[in-house]
């Protein structure tokens, strides 16, 4: 498999471009034998990251999932949906359909899924840092918090 590059259009019209200089510009190299959908995972998932960003302060709605208020899993399945993909209603269902990872493979937009007794209450989106946006109860609204708790496992939009 031949490396994939994504550059800003008038690089990419111009040519060639070094690692170096993609580097300096933001853009984005993958070795060879990369797969290509661990470009696009990143693309949807910061897409939905974005989205979910842009909510800040919406409030809670028991059930709601957006565009003005959202419960936890309401968030989430909004993001995504406007990053194009489709992720089923509930906090649980959600990481059904994820692929579980690891803590130390998470990236931005992965989906952070708080659980107690084997069942998941609780859904956030990775933001880096050990934070996530998520929106936690009633009373409260869409924001970024830490991480609060070690009984979490991670998921992957597929």
């Amino acid at each position: 498999m031949i490396a994939q590059m994504h550059v800003p259009s008038l690089l990419s019209r111009a040519g060639a471009v070094s690692a170096l200089t993609l580097a300096a510009v933001g853009g984005t190299l993958l070795a060879p034998g990369a797969a290509p959908e661990a470009q696009a995972a990143t693309s949807y998932a910061t897409k939905a990251l974005g989205v979910a960003a842009s909510k800040k302060g919406a409030p809670y709605g028991y059930g709601a999932a957006g565009p003005s208020r959202f419960d936890c899993s309401g968030l989430t399945l909004y993001a995504y949906k406007k990053a194009g993909k489709s992720l089923p209603r509930t906090a649980q269902q959600q990481y059904n359909k994820t692929r579980h990872i690891s803590a130390s493979s998470r990236q931005k937009g992965d989906l952070v899924f708080f659980h107690s007794g084997g069942r998941v209450y609780h859904v956030g989106i990775y933001a880096g840092s050990g934070k996530i946006w998520h929106s936690p109860k009633t009373g409260s609204w869409v924001k970024l918090d830490r991480i609060w708790s070690s009984k979490v496992y991670y998921g992957r939009v597929r």
